[in-house]
C-alpha cells in the first residue's frame, strides 16, 4: 500500500501539450499544486525546437516541483493573444493560478535550471505534497512509523524539505526516538528555524523530554487527590498524562491550576498549556477546547 502512495509520478505526467479548452485545468488549476511552465511555441520556430528539449530535461530533473505545458500558438492562438505573447519561444511560469515570471528566447540549460530553481524555491512538488499529506494523516491516526517512512521518502529527493523534516521529527517523538528527533531538527536550515511546523515539532520534543522527569501517573494522581492545592504535583500529572496521550485530561489539570492561582510559579501552568497547544497543533480538538476554556478564565 505504501508503495502505491509513495511511488514516483510517471515522467510523462510532468510534460504535456495543452489546448485553449484545456488551459484552465492543465495550467491554472494545476499551478495551485506546484509551478507550471507554459512553453509557447510554433512548428516553424527554430529556437523553439532548441529550447523545448532543454526545458523538458530541466523539468524532469526537478522531480515534480514543476510541470511543463506546451502550447502551439498557431493551433491555439487565443490564450497567447490574450497574454500579449508577440515573440517566441516564450516561457511563462504560473504559480497559484497567476503568471509569476517568464523569459523569452532559447536560453542555455544553465539559465533554464536557474529559472526553475528560482520559481520552485522552498516549494513542494505535487507528488511531495501528496506524500506529506499522507504522512500527516498517518501521524494523526496514530501510525507514527508509517508517517516516518513517508516523510523519509520526501527527504530522499529533497533533504532540506522543512515540512518533511518537521513531520519526521514529530513522528520520531511519537515513537519515543527523541535523540533521532533532535538530529532531524538539527538538519533544518537555519533560515527556517522559526517555521511554524518546526516550532511545533520542537515543542513536541521538549514536552516529551519533560515527561521523563516526572513520576508515574498513578503516584501523581494520589498526590493530587491527597492535596488538591499541590500545584507542582498537578503540573507534573498534566505532563505525564500528555505523554500518555491523554491530552484533554492534561489540559484539564493545567487549567485547574490557572483557575486556582493564575500566577503560580511565574505563570508556569499557562505557559505549559500554550506549549502543549503548539505541540498538538492548532486544529487538534484538545487545543481548540483548551484555548476556549483558557480564554474564558483569563478574560473573565
Amino acid at each position: 500500500m505504501m508503495q502505491d502512495i509513495a511511488g514516483a509520478a510517471p515522467a510523462e505526467n510532468l510534460v504535456k501539450d495543452t489546448t485553449t479548452q484545456g488551459f484552465m485545468k492543465d495550467v491554472i488549476e494545476e499551478s495551485r499544486r506546484q509551478p507550471v511552465l507554459v512553453d509557447f511555441w510554433a512548428e516553424w520556430c527554430g529556437p523553439c525546437k532548441q529550447l523545448t528539449p532543454v526545458l523538458e530535461k530541466a523539468v524532469q530533473a526537478a522531480k515534480g516541483k514543476v510541470k511543463l505545458v506546451k502550447m502551439d500558438i498557431d493551433k491555439h492562438p487565443s490564450i497567447p493573444g490574450q497574454m500579449g505573447i508577440q515573440s517566441i519561444p516564450a516561457v511563462i511560469a504560473f504559480v497559484n493560478g497567476q503568471p509569476a515570471d517568464g523569459f523569452l528566447g532559447a536560453l542555455p540549460e544553465s539559465q533554464v535550471k536557474d529559472f526553475i530553481a528560482r520559481i520552485t524555491k522552498d516549494k513542494l512538488g505535487g507528488e511531495a505534497q501528496d506524500l506529506v499529506k499522507a504522512a500527516e494523516d498517518a501521524l494523526a491516526a496514530g501510525h507514527a512509523e508509517d508517517a516516518a517512512a513517508l516523510y523519509s521518502e520526501v527527504l530522499h529527493d529533497d533533504p532540506a524539505s522543512v515540512p518533511a523534516l518537521a513531520g519526521l521529527a514529530r513522528a520520531q517523538v511519537a515513537t519515543g526516538a527523541l535523540d533521532q528527533a533532535k538530529e532531524t531538527l538539527a538538519r533544518v536550515p537555519e533560515a527556517k528555524a522559526g517555521d511554524a511546523a518546526v516550532a511545533a515539532a520542537r515543542s513536541a520534543l521538549e514536552v516529551a523530554e519533560q515527561a521523563k522527569s516526572v513520576g508515574p501517573v498513578g503516584e501523581l494522581e494520589q498526590k493530587v487527590a491527597a492535596n488538591p492545592l499541590d500545584h507542582q504535583a498537578r503540573f507534573d500529572l498534566a505532563v505525564a498524562l500528555n505523554a500518555a496521550g491523554k491530552r484533554q485530561e492534561a489540559a484539564d489539570h493545567l487549567i485547574e491550576i490557572v483557575k486556582r492561582d493564575r500566577k503560580w510559579a511565574d505563570d508556569k501552568a499557562r505557559k505549559q498549556l500554550v506549549q502543549f497547544f503548539e505541540a498538538w497543533g492548532p486544529t487538534d480538538e484538545a487545543t481548540v477546547d483548551g484555548r476556549r476554556r483558557l480564554s474564558s478564565i483569563l478574560f473573565a
